[in-house]
């Protein structure tokens, strides 16, 4: 078997995974790799330390079945080769997910979205090997993205299967854990590029300010400035019926306030971030929010990624104390910062030209959330 023939890339795993067919996925990493981001679904063996130590009997216990493909998994495919040798060598067809993980972080799927008394149609797309969340709003023959953060060729696919130009491409803030594909997407599209006010990309855009109506048919989306997690975050009201938060409110989380700040700039930005949630809760209980990350692999199921307002409410601690008990609990959790944040944070300012392989610098899962 060449080596070629030993290799499974990431866009045929995830093409048999979204077509729900039979595989194993063996996740050879060391536990604490798998803890941070994991494929969902995964049977996970730790003897990552074995195989790199050559040790031939490293999976001589684990029991697979004979009759579906195994996929070996590792950080960036190098020592789930080893693995996917081994098990081939006790005649399992195995094959290792070539570039690992780090290959994986740009694998996706869909779910659409119901939403109450709108006549908009709702896609999330799910970044699943790392848990960035953009969405395609279609209404008629038009449609506006928010947050890519993935191939702009895929934008494009989706809206075609619907019947729609976009006719604009929105962010919700700069991004710290991924590379923007807003420009790029707005460039192959010929979408007007709209960002928010102080949005801080060096390329032209149009500036959204608080209030600013977008119409699409008989659809409006409103922005909401909510800053907190950066200073020109905003949320996106549809129809006053759902939320497009970004990193400022998850299902059972709220954003971060440190990343674009020192210690004093952070504190001021918490006290910021609880009254844009006081803004956003004051909403009616039932809109649904509909966040822009989420901490868990998704799964292939088609199943979105929403709450109610008064469901997150109740999910999350952080919404249902004051104001200065909101503050020190949030900075005093704020969890590792993502890698490459300030390269990310750099490029996106500049809204430079992606990087053919934007997989290494995007590695990792995102850490935008505190619970």
């Amino acid at each position: 078997m060449t080596r070629a023939d030993s290799l499974i890339d990431s866009t045929t795993l995830r093409s048999w995974l979204e077509q729900g067919r039979a595989v194993t996925l063996l996740d050879v990493r060391p536990h604490a790799e798998r803890e941070e981001w994991a494929i969902p679904g995964s049977i996970h063996v730790d003897v990552y330390d074995r195989l790199k130590a050559g040790d031939i009997a490293a999976l001589a216990d684990v029991t697979l079945p004979t009759d579906v493909p195994v996929v070996t998994i590792c950080a960036a495919g190098k020592t789930s080769l080893i693995a996917a040798e081994q098990l081939r060598s006790r005649g399992i067809p195995a094959v290792s997910l070539d570039g690992g993980m780090r290959a994986w972080s740009l694998a996706w799927n869909t779910a659409e979205i119901v939403i109450p008394d709108s006549t908009a149609r709702v896609i999330q797309v799910r970044r699943t090997g790392k848990g960035c969340l953009s969405y395609v709003i279609g209404v008629g023959d038009v449609a506006v993205v928010i947050d890519p953060a993935l191939d702009p060729a895929m934008y494009l696919s989706l809206a075609e299967q619907s019947g729609w130009r976009i006719a604009y491409v929105l962010e919700t803030h700069l991004h710290a854990d991924h590379l923007s594909r807003a420009r790029a997407l707005a460039d192959l599209s010929g979408a007007a590029l709209m960002l928010p006010a102080g949005h801080r990309m060096m390329a032209p855009f149009t500036s959204l300010d608080d209030g600013a109506m977008l119409t699409l048919g008989a659809a409006r989306l409103t922005v909401l400035q909510t800053p907190g997690h950066t200073p020109e975050s905003v949320t996106y009201l549809l129809d006053n019926r759902a939320i497009f938060t970004g990193d400022t409110l998850f299902l059972a989380a709220v954003g971060r306030p440190d990343l674009h700040a020192d210690a004093a700039g952070a504190r001021a930005k918490a006290h910021a971030l609880y009254q844009s949630l006081q803004r956003l809760l004051a909403l009616p209980p039932e809109t649904l929010v509909l966040p822009g990350h989420t901490s868990a692999p998704v799964a292939f199921n088609h199943v979105p990624i929403v709450a109610t307002l008064a469901e997150v409410r109740q999910a999350t601690t952080l919404l249902v104390i004051d104001e200065d008990a909101f503050v020190t609990s949030i900075l005093g959790r704020i969890p590792p910062t993502p890698p490459n944040h300030a390269q990310i944070i750099a490029l996106n300012e500049h809204g430079a030209e992606l990087p053919a392989d934007p997989t290494e610098l995007e590695a990792g899962a995102n850490r935008c959330a505190i619970a």
